[in-house]
Formats: structure tokens, sequence, C-alpha cells
């Protein structure tokens, strides 16, 4: 496992072996860990630049198949925006500042391969944005996630508006939104918050396994799939089926689609070109 430093609050591991022994995924999985643990990974605007710079990294490598953003603190995904700090801030700082945040959300938002949120504890208003950016969010049975932004006088700013709805229809992230209550794991995930409910201490073991099988598979099919699965949201379903059918011949002209069609025919694992 290899690791690089982004700033003084973001970690990016490049995990060389397949989690858990599964083949196929040998450096192709990167954790981007939330490193501010004093804090427990609040999001000052320092770590907003860390965030942002480290997605442009993740998202440009090509050899990057699968991101898992974890936490290092024991107790905490991401409380969310740094308060403490906001605090201090002025109009025209917290203006300035805007983008800034925006940038670390999006980031996640638009990383072009599979995102998986391995969540234990508190993921809370941004904390917990960051976690709705991804594809899929693991957590095990200390979760505690909600978008309680009303409650200090503003609102979801880092997509929670737009993605948790998504996720659980209008009428339940409206409850969940203007009541700005906690929810914890369990009936986060009977409603649809969390994907995969795993028992104490075991999100990012799970997730990065689960992120090993799915860099087993071609990165340009994940990275198509992807964009067909994002950009169709939302569409009335002729229109889905035209983004579906540009990502389908995006893959299907791919040296990956030749060596999947060959690697089945031989029955033996692809050795995926990537292009």
């Amino acid at each position: 496992m290899s690791e690089e430093r982004f700033g003084e609050f973001v970690l990016v591991r490049r995990h060389l072996e397949g989690a858990d022994g599964v083949d196929g995924a040998d450096g192709h999985v990167a954790e981007l860990a939330l490193d501010r643990p004093k804090a427990m990974n609040a999001v000052s605007t320092e770590m907003a630049r860390s965030l942002a710079g480290a997605c442009a990294a993740l998202g440009a490598d090509r050899e990057v198949r699968v991101v898992v953003v974890t936490s290092t603190h024991e107790r905490a995904f991401c409380v969310g925006a740094d308060l403490k700090e906001r605090n201090s801030f002025t109009d025209a700082d917290l203006v300035r500042q805007r983008p800034v945040a925006r940038g670390a959300y999006t980031g996640v938002l638009e990383l072009p391969v599979p995102t998986i949120a391995a969540v234990h504890g508190f993921a809370l208003g941004g904390g917990f944005e960051l976690a709705l950016a991804c594809d899929l969010i693991v957590a095990d049975r200390t979760a505690v996630v909600g978008l309680p932004e009303v409650s200090v006088g503003v609102i979801p700013g880092g997509g929670g508006t737009q993605l948790l709805p998504r996720r659980v229809g209008a009428a339940r992230a409206a409850e969940l939104i203007f009541t700005a209550r906690r929810v914890e794991a369990g009936e986060a995930a009977s409603l649809g918050l969390v994907d995969v409910l795993v028992e104490e201490g075991r999100d990012r073991e799970e997730a990065l396994a689960l992120a090993s099988r799915i860099a087993g598979n071609s990165p340009v099919g994940l990275r198509a799939a992807k964009k067909a699965l994002r950009l169709g949201q939302g569409l009335d379903l002729r229109a889905g089926l035209e983004v579906e059918d540009a990502a389908w011949r995006a893959a299907a002209f791919s040296g990956d689609r030749a060596e999947g069609v060959a690697a089945f025919n031989e029955k033996r694992r692809p050795s995926w070109p990537g292009e």
C-alpha cells in the first residue's frame, strides 16, 4: 500500500492488493481518508481545498478503478462544516469560502469511477453529504446520519437537497431535512439512507472488499456505466435511453470490450487494457 498526503487533513492510500484476497483489483482501489481526528473531520477551508485536490488527482489517474472514502477517527466519519471556523467569519469571508467548500463536495460527486463511503459514528451535515456524493454507502451499526443544517440557520449546501431526494424520494427527504433529526444505523438502512449495514467496526473492511470486487471489472465499462447512471437521473425514459446508448458505444468499441469477449471465450480472467 502506498500513501500520499494532500495537505494536513486528507490522505490517499492506493491498495496494492485486493481486499480479502479478491482477484483482479491489485493496485486499482484508492482510499480517500478524512484525517482531521482532533475535529472529528469537520470540514475547514483548508480541508475542503485538500479534498478537491485529492479528487482531481484521483479522477485523472487511469489506474484507479474505485475510490473508497473513509475516516481515521474512531467515532465519526465527518461531522460536517467546521462551525468553530465559521463562527469567526464575516459575510464576506463566507462568500469567499463558498466556492472552496463546494469544490470539496463536487470533487467527490464528479469522480468518474465508482465511489463507496465507509461510514461509522457521526456522519452529519456536510459529512453525510460527502457520503451521499458517493455511489454506495456502507455503514456499521454505530452510524448516525442526518442533515441538521436548518437547526443552525442554513440549509444543506453540499448537495444534500438534491442527492437525498434522489435516494429516498421528495417527501422523505423533506421530513429529514425539515426536522433536522439524526437517524441511527438500523433506521437509516431501512429508509435507504445507507446501502449496506455491517457489524460495528467493519465498515472500512467491507467497503474495501466491495471495492475490490468492483475493481476486477473493466475500467472502461465501470466509467461508462457510472456516466450513464448519473447523467440519466431525472430524465424521461426516452432521453435516458439515449444517454445509455452513448455510454454503451463508448465501451462497445474499446479494447476492454475486445479483451472481455476474448477472455470469456478462452475461459480466462481478463487483462484489461483500460482503453
